[in-house]
């Protein structure tokens, strides 16, 4: 059995790295580590990763969800759900 070539490797990649699955993950992590950042410089010291992510989750996470929500809502306006008419028999 042959595996993956080069190019379905790329493709997959490519399909994973433009997926709003990793674009949010891109977005979540760029804001914990601006948190360690900030943390850091506060406290005078390296916070670390781990420390910065679980501090993140605990502090700043489901405001930072929902003002991207927000954004994102705003940005790409859903459609409103189009009413389906219904089929009467006679």
């Amino acid at each position: 059995m042959i595996g993956p070539t080069v190019k379905d490797i790329e493709t997959s990649r490519d399909f994973v790295k433009q997926s709003s699955l990793y674009q949010e993950f891109l977005a979540e992590r760029e804001e914990i580590l601006r948190h360690k950042w900030l943390e850091s410089e506060r406290l005078g010291y390296d916070i670390g990763f781990e420390r910065a992510l679980l501090d993140w989750i605990r502090k700043h996470r489901e405001g930072w969800r929902a003002a991207r929500r927000a954004q994102l809502q705003s940005m790409y306006p859903q459609h409103p759900p189009q009413h389906q008419h219904s089929v009467t028999q006679s």
